[in-house]
């Protein structure tokens, strides 16, 4: 229990910023580390889901509501995932060869393309959270859940193009095919989850899979594989899509159902 306890400490100080008791950061410490890190998508969407009740009682602002569901997840994270994605957008949008890519993923310097590629994620998360119906919601608070199932699995399965990055470092610690399995449960409990709600929420997470499925070939074309800042990427981009495509979801299904 004490080995399970240190793994849990190590995902919830590495991946939020939720305050956790010391960990210790031995090998022991990481090999179970990944399935707890979906744990971390768990906690923000269980804050999202009171957060929205709380506001719809209040009968806040739809836009005020948005920007909280929007804020709430980088608060919890502290943006550790967001950095990843504006270092990734800085680093596809120079088009220089793979070796440069990776050393502008590790300038500290934020250029123009990740400042206006940030203000495109937060537009299209606000407009797609000013959408969230109560219809769709549970699946909303999933989204944090399900990107992070899949971004554990490509931390354990994508190839590294840095040995020596964080992302690397977890996969190599894991214990894979234990972690593997943990991972793929979660994911069909959240496909159960969501169908008991709505069959059409399932979609939710077919989205997520190709996001995943993108994320593979984008890597390995671009930078020779994952890093930490791409997975940042990933769970950021998943997040985004699977905000806009619920959107899209919950008008269908006010309108035809």
């Amino acid at each position: 229990m004490k080995m399970l306890w240190n793994n849990f400490k190590v995902a919830f100080a590495m991946y939020s910023k939720i305050p956790m008791p010391a960990a210790d950061w031995e090998k022991e410490s990481m090999q179970y580390a990944m399935c707890f890190f979906p744990w971390v998508g768990l906690a923000v969407g269980l804050l999202e889901f009171v957060c929205w009740k709380i506001l719809s009682t209040l009968e806040a602002g739809g836009l005020f509501r948005a920007a909280v569901m929007v804020l709430l997840p980088v608060l919890v994270t502290g943006g550790i995932h967001l950095d990843g994605y504006l270092d990734t957008m800085d680093a596809l949008s120079s088009w220089r060869e793979k070796e440069r890519r990776l050393e502008i993923l590790k300038d500290s310097h934020a250029g123009a393309f990740a400042v206006i590629m940030g203000g495109v994620w937060f537009t299209a998360a606000l407009g797609a959270a000013g959408e969230i119906s109560e219809s769709v919601l549970p699946a909303f608070c999933s989204l944090f859940w399900i990107s992070r199932c899949f971004s554990a699995l490509s931390v354990l399965w994508f190839p590294n193009a840095n040995p020596k990055g964080t992302a690397a470092a977890f996969g190599k610690q894991a214990q894979r095919k234990t972690v593997t399995a943990v991972i793929v449960v979660y994911l069909a409990a959240a496909c159960v989850f969501l169908g008991w709600i709505h069959p059409v929420l399932l979609t939710a997470v077919a989205a997520a899979a190709l996001v995943w499925l993108y994320y593979r070939r984008m890597s390995e074309k671009y930078f020779g594989g994952i890093t930490g800042d791409l997975a940042g990427w990933f769970v950021s981009v998943c997040e985004a899509v699977g905000m806009i495509w619920l959107a899209l979801c919950g008008l269908g299904m006010e309108k035809f159902v």
